[in-house]
């Protein structure tokens, strides 16, 4: 296993997020670029790359005074095919072999073998080898790869293992990494967490939905600011050709049921990712809610989704053990 130095800059000491698509800085004539200069372009460690000369031969052509590395055009553009190469989840020897030898750019493969950690320390259990990829890319602040990425997931495993496969598992990973690490990763999750829900909602059906399609509501409980989930179920019921009503965060009580009543929704999710924002009575007067004309009045389904929710499931309501479940259960309610 390479080690995991050699893969990505250090989220701590010190990657600002490159600009894949920049042009390097101006050098003197003659001259190439500083180390410095190359790391901040691209959003790589110093180390990282005096490490991937070192170890792969990825270095510049000339040095200063047979000393100091200066880096050309040519020298940049194979660190930007490295980075991109690592940054789809393949390890920098195999990356730096693929540079050598002029190969156009590696689609990156599912990942097996044992669990293994990311760089920076975060846990990436079982993982596939994109999530690895999109959390180096994370680690960096590079945005431009990490839209790259989700959107060849997504084209690839299409939702919901995209979600369940890719994106949940980095996103965890950078939470935990987050809690311990305070405001020195904070940035990190952000910008991910922004790049996830921007690919999310790009998602769009094939079609319009079918007449007579079942209409699903979904909002997070209020005072619940975890939207992301809720976001993946959006887009798979809308890449199903499913009508949804997503209300997003902390949408107040009275507004949810107002809400319910002004659109009939046949399936109602509450999205709660703590005990602290389950709230069984709300759910129970959502469930409880009628309309339509005497004799064939009409209430909702209603899903408890989330891990706030376990142990306080209100009686009535269904609860789904993840996004696939929570998918089938929807369509299934739809064909009734």
């Amino acid at each position: 296993m390479e080690p995991v130095s050699d893969s990505v800059a250090d989220p701590v000491t010190g990657p600002a997020g490159h600009r894949t698509g920049g042009r390097p800085p101006r050098a003197p004539a003659g001259q190439g670029l500083t180390t410095g200069a190359v790391a901040r372009l691209l959003g790589v460690a110093p180390t990282t790359l005096r490490s991937w000369d070192r170890r792969y031969g990825i270095g510049p052509a000339a040095r200063e005074d047979g000393r100091h590395r200066r880096w050309t055009g040519a020298d940049i553009a194979a660190l930007r095919h490295m980075c991109r190469l690592t940054g789809a989840g393949l390890p920098p020897a195999e990356a730096a072999r693929a540079v050598l030898a002029g190969a156009p750019r590696a689609t990156a493969a599912p990942w097996r073998g044992h669990p293994s950690r990311a760089p920076g320390g975060l846990p990436l259990n079982s993982a596939r080898r994109e999530c690895r990829g999109l959390a180096r890319a994370a680690l960096r602040l590079d945005a431009p790869a990490m839209e790259e990425l989700l959107t060849e997931v997504l084209d690839r495993y299409g939702l919901p293992a995209a979600w369940d496969e890719v994106m949940a598992p980095a996103l965890h990973a950078v939470g935990r990494k987050w809690e311990t690490a305070g405001e020195r990763c904070i940035e990190v999750e952000h910008l991910l967490s922004w790049h996830v829900s921007g690919a999310l909602r790009g998602v769009r059906a094939a079609g319009p939905p079918a007449p007579g399609a079942s209409l699903s509501l979904l909002a997070c409980a209020p005072g619940e600011t975890h939207t992301l989930a809720l976001e993946a179920l959006a887009a798979t019921l809308t890449r199903h050709g499913l009508p949804v009503r997503m209300f997003g965060a902390a949408l107040p009580a009275e507004a949810l049921e107002e809400a319910v009543r002004r659109t009939g929704p046949d399936a109602v999710v509450l999205w709660a990712q703590s005990h602290g924002t389950a709230s069984p009575s709300l759910a129970a007067r959502v469930e409880a809610i009628e309309w339509g004309v005497r004799g064939a009045r009409r209430r909702p389904v209603v899903f408890t989704a989330g891990p706030g929710w376990a142990g306080r499931q209100p009686p009535g309501t269904r609860h789904p053990s993840g996004l696939a479940d929570a998918v089938s259960a929807l369509v299934a309610l739809g064909a009734r």
